[in-house]
Formats: C-alpha cells, sequence, structure tokens
C-alpha cells in the first residue's frame, strides 16, 4: 500500500517539530551515502567486467568490497524509507477504523517494531563488538569487517529514533483526534493518489 507523510513541514509542537527536523537531516545524509555506495559499486561492476574480459585482469578483492559495502546500501536508508512510508505494510484494519481508534491502532503497531528495533541494535552491537574485537576480516584481502558491521546498529539507532517520533506523533493524536498531523506516515486513498499523480503530472510539464 503505497503511503506518504502528508503533514506539513511546518506544524506540529515544537519539541516535536525540532526533532523530527533534526533527524531528517541524518536521513538524508545516509539515504544520500547508501545511493552514492550502490553508484561506486555499479562503476566497481563495469571495471571488474571489462578488466576480466579485455585484459585477463579481474579487480582484485572485488568480492571483499562488495561483501563490506552491502550493510551501506542495505541498512542506512531504512530510516529515509520509514519517514515517507516507503515499506510495505499491511493495514487492512487501519482503514477500517477511524478517528481514535486508529490513532490507538497505529500507535500499538508503532510500539511493537520500536521494541524489535532496539532488540536488534543490541544484538548488532554484539556482533559489531566480537568482530572488532577478534579482528574478523574478509576472506581474499583480508579487509576488517568491523567498519560494516558498526554501520548496522548506528542505522538501527536512527530508525529507532524515527520509530519513536512516530509513535510520539501517533500518541498526540490519540489524545487529541482533531490535531494536524506531524511527523506520521499517513494512508493515501485512491483518490488521494490520484491527486498526487495529477498534480506532479502537472508540476512536470510546468518545468519542462
Amino acid at each position: 500500500m503505497q503511503m506518504h507523510n502528508q503533514a506539513p513541514p511546518t506544524s506540529g509542537p515544537p519539541g516535536l517539530f525540532w526533532a523530527n527536523k533534526w533527524l531528517t537531516k541524518v536521513e538524508d545524509l545516509f539515504a544520500l551515502a547508501a545511493a552514492l555506495c550502490i553508484f561506486f559499486l555499479m562503476f566497481l561492476g563495469i571495471g571488474q567486467v571489462l578488466g576480466r574480459q579485455l585484459f585477463n585482469t579481474p579487480f582484485m578483492g572485488y568480492i571483499d568490497l562488495v561483501e563490506l559495502s552491502m550493510a551501506t546500501f542495505a541498512f542506512l536508508a531504512v530510516s529515509y524509507c520509514q519517514r515517507l512510508g516507503g515499506h510495505v505494510r499491511m493495514d487492512l484494519f487501519v482503514r477500517m477504523v477511524n478517528g481514535r481508534a486508529r490513532w490507538i491502532l497505529e500507535f500499538v503497531t508503532t510500539i511493537a517494531p520500536l521494541i524489535l528495533v532496539g532488540l536488534l541494535i543490541y544484538f548488532s552491537w554484539g556482533h559489531f563488538m566480537r568482530a572488532y574485537e577478534s579482528g574478523d576480516s574478509t576472506i581474499d584481502l583480508q579487509y576488517p569487517v568491523w567498519p560494516s558491521k558498526i554501520l548496522v546498529p548506528i542505522a538501527f539507532v536512527v530508525l529507532f529514533l524515527r520509530l519513536l517520533i512516530e509513535t510520539i506523533g501517533y500518541w498526540r493524536l490519540v489524545l487529541n483526534p482533531d490535531s494536524e498531523p506531524f511527523a506520521v506516515p499517513l494512508i493515501l486513498t485512491e483518490e488521494d493518489l490520484a491527486k498526487k499523480e495529477i498534480e506532479d503530472s502537472k508540476g512536470s510539464t510546468d518545468r519542462g
């Protein structure tokens, strides 16, 4: 189900607005790093193929670099995607209720992943510490793997903060259902999606 953060960026309680503003900057930076990593791997893969086919000299350590970079593009942008409501979620029951009942359901279903991500932070940090203390390295060129493994708990901490902000945002709506939603992903109806597509197409036409 497609979703979008419809809350106006200039609204919301001061504390929540400030937290969302700075976390958004971190998420954008992490998403940019993930995109640049994929871009780098694309050229690295091209160089690997050309080197093997034209000069019979494949790039040494290619598999190692791919292995180490997987955490970058697999985890760094996960909170960015959560902010935009890009993750797949089942919203059948959420669509069936309105008002305070909907916000209570959203609040409860956000608490569960918040706890899960907290546990993932704990265990992923343990994996990083074991790799760091044991000097774990890649098989080919013996690159240390701890720089890659530390990205996982860092990314989960950012996701935890995003889920915490959303939890606070939903709780605010539970207390006052008539408040303007802020820092929470909202479900787009088919009508909303059609309007959004029309607005996007008009914007593209105007820029063209």
